[in-house]
């Protein structure tokens, strides 16, 4: 009989990419046809999309473009190089610029971000809710399928508990018959109900 005990045992490893690299990679097609993100330092791959889900990503973007006009691009689902925080492809952000004369690279922040939430409703309240807060993000929301509310996390802050050493300072929560108001169009009024189906 061998015996084991002069083995060691390592555990398999994810791989590690910067946003450097990762960006790299994928303009050489690393990742054509799937569905992934950076966050952190890891690749995530991210759940198939229910048509359901996309015709709401549709529906709050045509929403926000009613409210951030002339000098604002609401992007669906654009890539975002937060680095060294990770390259993540939110639902909804709101950016300064115009669609018609885009910039060569990514955005590298946003005005506000949202993210559609029905299965990986965890996962955005803390892993992502982190990493916005940590690249600076100020006005995070998220359409919480499941309960039919929108959760609105702002001032982004040191918090050592939380995955990317930042979390949100506050969290108002809306109903449908109530209204939210973006940070940055603090004139434009968005029904909570116009949200959701």
């Amino acid at each position: 009989m061998i015996g084991h005990s002069n083995i060691a045992i390592e555990k398999p490893r994810s791989a590690r990419f910067t946003p450097e690299k990762y960006i790299q990679l994928c303009k050489l097609g690393a990742f054509d046809g799937m569905r992934v993100q950076l966050i952190g330092n890891e690749v995530i791959e991210m759940p198939a999309q229910g048509n359901k889900h996309f015709a709401t990503i549709d529906r709050i973007r045509h929403v926000l473009q009613g409210v951030f006009q002339l000098g604002y691009w609401v992007r669906a689902q654009g890539t975002l190089n937060l680095s060294p925080h990770g390259v993540p492809d939110p639902d909804i952000a709101v950016v300064l610029g115009d669609a018609d004369h885009p910039a060569d690279d990514n955005p590298t922040t946003a005005l506000l971000i949202v993210e559609i939430s029905d299965s990986r409703l965890l996962f955005d309240r803390t892993t992502k809710a982190s990493m916005y807060a940590a690249a600076g993000i100020e006005d995070y929301w998220i359409v919480n399928v499941p309960d039919r509310q929108l959760e609105i996390r702002r001032g982004p802050q040191p918090d050592a508990t939380e995955d990317f050493g930042h979390g949100y300072a506050s969290l108002l929560t809306l109903k449908p018959g109530e209204n939210a108001m973006p940070l940055a169009m603090p004139g434009g009024m968005v029904p909570v109900n116009r949200l959701f189906f």
